[in-house]
């Protein structure tokens, strides 16, 4: 039964390696940090593997153990943050206008509190729906609801604050 048990978490390693180190950057902003954070969450996960088949979907629970763990060490690394000089923050535009327009987006999600940046990840960077992210996060549906519409509207509101051209637009779902 064990044997069978670690067959199963190795197939769905293989499968949600990809989706989870991409939630992983998103939440954390560092491609090595993300991976370390995915093999956190997958440690944690694979201690519990038996019991979480029995209870819950897997793909949920290492999502929510993924969140906690950002935030749990987003905590404990807090840094002061260091202004920048206004010809730093101001982007060139160029032929990799998409790039940095991306680069805009993660930068203001990084600034967002940790539980609305996890609303927006997994709700519109995975595609989950409310109830699912609601399910991921250990909240209701009326709260995903919330901190995303705020969310949204704070990354509005800082996205035209720091594109020069105002050419990147968020928009929301049609309800």
């Amino acid at each position: 039964m064990a044997q069978d048990d670690d067959e199963r978490f190795r197939l769905f390693v293989q499968r949600q390696w990809g989706p989870l180190l991409r939630t992983a950057y998103l939440l954390t902003g560092d491609r090595g940090t993300a991976e370390d954070l995915t093999q956190s969450a997958l440690e944690k996960t694979h201690r519990h593997w038996a019991r979480i088949l029995r209870r819950d979907a897997p793909e949920v629970y290492v999502r929510r153990v993924m969140v906690n763990t950002a935030i749990s060490w987003r905590r404990r690394r807090r840094l002061p943050e260091v202004p920048l000089l206004p010809s730093d923050s101001a982007p060139a535009r160029d032929a990799y206008a998409q790039v940095e327009e991306r680069q805009l987006l993660l930068a203001a999600l990084r600034r967002l509190p940790r539980r609305t940046q996890a609303v927006l990840v997994l709700r519109y960077f995975e595609d989950l729906s409310e109830a699912d992210t609601a399910r991921v996060l250990g909240c209701s549906v009326g709260s995903v609801k919330s901190q995303a519409s705020r969310g949204l509207a704070r990354l509005r509101g800082e996205v035209t604050r720091t594109s020069s051209q105002g050419s990147l637009r968020l928009q929301e779902e049609s309800a």
